[in-house]
């Protein structure tokens, strides 16, 4: 994400944010301590991104994460059905990439706590949403960065 906010625009992952603030500020919606309360948060803030992503003057802004993303989680686990109706509201680029979750690069840290496990369930789960939501899933093949990168501006640039 780094190399590709070096040559475009990222919105930076709503999580890693709401993560930060809740730790620094002693709050409980982080997702080892309230699930529930950390995805509404994630919801709301990848709304506020999206609406506020053409601000940037860019040709493509990307989102680590966004809005589909906390939806289909918040559906997972409490059978709120939100996930259509945000998903048909707030509509990205059809093509999709998602990173498998490679276990040579997967670190936690006190910000990112679930298990690899966590991260495949979490994986298969966005592999099978994004298509039935009408997006084309791309998957980054194992590469270094500036590979990615060239892999996801090349892809983006065959519908431009």
């Amino acid at each position: 994400m780094a190399e590709l906010n070096r040559r475009s625009y990222v919105v930076e992952e709503p999580g890693q944010r709401i993560v930060r603030e809740a730790m620094s500020s002693g709050g409980d919606a982080v997702p080892w301590k309230n699930m529930e309360a950390f995805l509404r948060w994630a919801i709301t803030l990848a709304a506020n991104d999206y609406a506020h992503a053409r601000d940037h003057g860019q040709l493509w802004v990307f989102f680590d994460r966004g809005l589909i993303d906390a939806a289909a989680a918040f559906q997972a686990i409490t059978g709120d059905p939100v996930l259509t109706m945000l998903a048909s509201r707030y509509r990205y680029h059809s093509r999709m990439f998602l990173v498998p979750p490679w276990p040579e690069i997967y670190v936690q840290n006190s910000e990112r706590r679930h298990s690899m496990d966590a991260a495949i369930a979490e994986f298969e789960r966005l592999q099978d949403v994004y298509p039935t939501l009408g997006y084309r899933v791309f998957m980054l093949p194992k590469a270094c960065v500036n590979a990615h990168a060239d892999f996801v501006l090349r892809t983006l640039a065959e519908v431009w």
